[in-house]
């Protein structure tokens, strides 16, 4: 037996896309046989089952609706596999043989579109690296908003800045296109893979061939010509592969891919993966956004706004007066409750334009989605009106919003109220729009009404009172009488169908009004099928207006998100400008401070210039130093990227770079420890900022030997102070670098607590000045560590406060302090051995008990010299500061 020929047809297309998993359209499933089926079965949980394959016998095969593909796509793609989408691409009842199938589409990580993308107010980027002599170039696409953005990379680190944008991005698959790899640069799986987790390609030379061709193509060549970004061959390259990526594996072009971004140094701050992480931007710690700044700030209503705010965030701008404004429009809206709230409320009654505009440019937005869009554009109107005649960014972002108001009023006569979701089933064009599909859709109506009247009408006839009328697809309309009354069937009834108790039967009116039902029903869903997708053209052809007015929407939302923010939380405006300085008063941590709750927080002062350029900030754990040195960096950042910041008043010169060494962090699949992390992390600050640079250091050294940490602690400081020069807030509790505040510039501070005896309190003030302690075995016992293990500790202290231990650490690496050497018999209970108890008075005895008591509550308690009850606090932290 020959290998039958619809297994001939998939195993030809399977070939051809030998590394992706085929989805083989047959009717109403989308089918995968052999190897595909065998690894799909498992992620998709459907059944694995078999079918006939002519001299091949029975093969693995497993099937999903095609009616509902998008959900399964996304748990493919999510498990590292690439879906080719094979369609039926004829009619199977004209087909003469096999149906014709093509590919229509090829899923990779990166061009998912489909609605179970993971987070609505995220991006989903596909991104492509070229290299054109020592220049860098990156591409990156997403292709359910439309969203592209090409970038230039020279000079000494070209390649960092690269590969942070790219942390950046976090793109699903990353394309590499002409690349030598070795020299200077790492194999790409490897370096990728410590930054960025993507699906890495290298694509063939074609590509690099076809890539000249294909972005003057789909822009144009004027366009292209004038394109500052075009103007860098490593940024051609890699958007042009991108695009001959997209034509190849999407089958169509996306025009909505029109608008490039084109992020330039000189405009916005680059923030690396590590300040990112420490200042919890958009991810907390444990991976949620509750606890970040984004979700501190993020009071937008709309999808787009949402994507809009986060690229701020991680895009701070470096040029004054595009800052001023942003901050200007914030605190018009913020000052205008209504204005703000009736701005909010408007921008609710808009879908995810971008995304719906992305379907579109796919084919593959249903008319649902064109519904959405047309509400979502008749809102922006009132959007616009609202804003229209603002002064400033606002009145600009409202004369961008331009939706097609012909176009909104075709969808609105057109489409139903409510369609069906699928194209094949009729119901999606609205009465009155198209005479043609009325006329049927009557006829339909009229035929379907006789034949709700017919079973009554025959049983009232022929007396039958079981008589039922039915239909299948095989035999259409018919009449079912019992065989126990066969005896009644009228002459013009026609046998069409025998069964175990009963016969069916045609009439030839009935035989007319189906062919009127079935024929008017296929031909009206036909007709609107064919009016649908003309609409979708129309809409189509529209898509860079709408393109355009979506993205002043977007930043219409992000910036009535930052007023929301500014007024609930009770932020003020900063002065922005380009002054070497970082003034803020009372200023707070936005995330602690949310968490806490109103009037907990503790707020502070910072004063960064040419007379404090290095703050050196000691004080015990737990005493708030990290919090304090993370909320200067983020008020920068919010000052930085428009918004009102949580201070009484603040004034920040503008920072070209913020860096920060913070917390303890390891990188075990790269074979580095956490001191390796933090020297790389150091490596990179000293490599690349500058003058105009705001460094956090928090603890730097602590992850080796003290003296080591000490040692590098000191020169990091030195190295800052006397080579790169940058704004620094550093934290220790090496109090010996405190004598650094010898150099200009150099400055200590500390973070105050108060003590009563064994108790200390944290008052959370940063004061000038320097601590003398750390307080450690406090804040270990208010961490509940044993009584035993504290009382120990402070013997331990005690000897090395007093250089009997230090001296012989000193000497010896492999000398170690024996923290819990073998314990001598208690000089207590040495005496109570020695003592003649038969020759003591009872009240001599009652008074030697009371002696030991007072003694061993002394030593439990912290020892000879814990100080007695009632001794007054006194606030410890500054010197000279009572």
């Amino acid at each position: 037996m020959a290998v039958t020929p619809m297994m001939r047809q998939y195993r030809e297309i399977k070939s051809r896309y030998p590394d992706a998993i085929l989805f083989f359209q047959m009717g109403d499933f989308f089918e995968m046989f052999f190897e595909d089926a065998e690894k799909a079965a498992p992620v998709l949980e459907v059944a694995l089952t078999g079918r006939d394959a002519g001299e091949l016998g029975r093969v693995p095969m497993c099937g999903i609706p095609v009616h509902a593909v998008e959900n399964y796509l996304g748990k493919l793609v999510a498990g590292g596999y690439r879906v080719a989408i094979c369609e039926q691409v004829e009619d199977a009842q004209a087909a003469r043989g096999v149906v014709r199938r093509e590919v229509t589409r090829v899923v990779t990580p990166g061009t998912l579109i489909e609605r179970q993308l993971p987070d609505e107010r995220g991006n989903n980027y596909l991104a492509a690296v070229g290299r054109a002599g020592h220049g860098w170039g990156l591409a990156a696409a997403d292709v359910s908003t439309g969203d592209f953005i090409v970038g230039t990379y020279t000079g000494d680190t070209a390649w960092t800045r690269l590969v942070e944008e790219l942390a950046r991005l976090a793109p699903r698959e990353v394309l590499l296109a002409g690349v030598p790899w070795g020299g200077e640069v790492p194999e790409p799986p490897r370096k990728f893979g410590d930054h960025v987790p993507a699906a890495v390609v290298t694509v063939p030379d074609p590509y690099l061939e076809a890539a000249a061709g294909t972005l003057e193509a789909h822009f144009g060549p004027d366009a292209v010509a004038s394109a500052s970004w075009a103007r860098h061959p490593a940024a051609r390259q890699a958007a042009g592969v991108l695009l001959v990526y997209l034509n190849e594996t999407q089958k169509r072009v996306l025009s909505h891919l029109r608008y490039v971004r084109s992020p330039l140094p000189e405009r916005h701050m680059l923030l690396d993966g590590a300040t990112r992480r420490n200042l919890e931007l958009t991810a907390s710690r444990d991976g949620g956004r509750r606890h970040t700044l984004f979700g501190v700030l993020d009071h937008t209503v709309t999808a787009m706004g949402g994507r809009r705010l986060r690229q701020w965030l991680e895009q701070p701008l470096l040029v004054v007066e595009e800052i001023r404004e942003r901050l200007d429009a914030v605190g018009r809206l913020a000052a205008d409750r209504i204005k703000r709230e009736t701005l909010r409320e408007r921008l609710k009654g808009m879908y995810d334009i971008e995304r719906l505009a992305g379907r579109v440019a796919y084919g593959t937005a249903h008319a649902r989605d064109l519904l959405a869009l047309s509400s979502s554009l008749e809102a922006m109107f009132g959007v616009r009106d609202l804003l229209k005649g603002e002064p400033g960014l606002l009145g600009r972002l409202a004369a961008d919003i331009d939706p097609p108001a012909e176009l909104v009023d075709l969808l609105k006569r057109a489409l139903a109220d409510d369609p069906p979701l699928s194209l094949r089933e009729g119901g999606l064009i609205r009465a009155g729009y198209d005479p043609e599909v009325d006329r049927l859709r009557e006829a339909s109506t009229r035929a379907r009404e006789w034949l709700a009247g017919l079973e009554a009408q025959e049983r009232e006839r022929t007396g039958i009172r079981s008589l039922k009328v039915g239909y299948n697809r095989v035999f259409g309309y018919y009449i079912e009488v019992t065989r126990a009354n066969q005896h009644l069937v009228p002459e013009d009834y026609r046998r069409r169908q025998t069964l175990v108790n009963a016969e069916r039967y045609i009439t030839p009116e009935l035989k007319e009004y189906e062919s009127l039902i079935l024929g008017a029903r296929e031909r009206m869903v036909e007709l609107e099928y064919r009016l649908f997708v003309e609409l979708r053209d129309r809409v189509h052809s529209e898509l860079a207006r709408i393109g355009r007015s979506a993205r002043a929407v977007a930043r219409l939302d992000a910036l009535a998100s930052l007023a929301e923010a500014a007024v609930r939380e009770n932020y003020t405006a900063p002065v922005v400008d380009d002054a070497d300085r970082i003034r803020i008063k009372n200023g707070r941590h936005p995330v602690v401070e949310r968490v806490l709750g109103p009037g907990r927080f503790v707020p502070n002062d910072v004063l960064l210039d040419s007379d404090c350029r290095i703050m050196i900030l000691t004080g015990p754990n737990m005493a708030g130093k990290s919090t304090y040195m993370r909320q200067v960096a983020l008020i920068v950042l919010m000052a930085q990227i428009g918004s009102f910041v949580p201070a009484e008043a603040a004034e920040i010169g503008v920072v070209d770079r913020i860096f920060t060494r913070v917390g303890a962090a390891d990188n075990l699949a790269g074979g580095e420890s956490t001191f390796m992390v933090e020297m790389n992390e150091c490596r990179a600050i000293l490599e690349q900022a500058t003058p105009s640079s705001l460094i956090v250091m928090d603890e730097v050294g602590r992850g080796t030997s003290t003296y080591d940490g000490m040692s590098l602690a000191r020169a990091l400081i030195e190295y800052l102070h006397r080579r790169v020069g940058a704004k620094t807030l550093f934290s220790t509790h090496y109090h010996e670098l405190t004598t650094l505040d010898a150099l200009p510039g150099v400055v200590n501070h500390t973070v105050t607590v108060a003590e009563e005896g064994d108790e200390i309190v944290f008052l959370h003030r940063v004061v000038p000045g320097k601590a003398d302690r750390s307080y450690g075995i406090q804040v270990a016992r208010l961490a509940g560590l044993p009584p035993a293990v504290i009382v120990r500790a402070r013997e331990v202290l005690e000897r090395l406060e007093n250089g009997q231990a230090a001296e012989r650490w000193k000497r010896s690496a492999t000398a170690q302090l024996e923290l819990f050497p073998r314990q001598k018999e208690h000089p207590v209970l040495s005496e109570l051995r020695r003592l003649d108890v038969l020759n003591m008075t009872p009240l001599e005895a009652l008074s030697k008990l009371d002696e030991w008591q007072r003694r061993l509550i002394r030593e439990r308690t912290g020892g000879a010299n814990a100080a007695p009850a009632g001794t007054r606090k006194k606030s410890r932290g500054s010197e000279g500061t009572s």
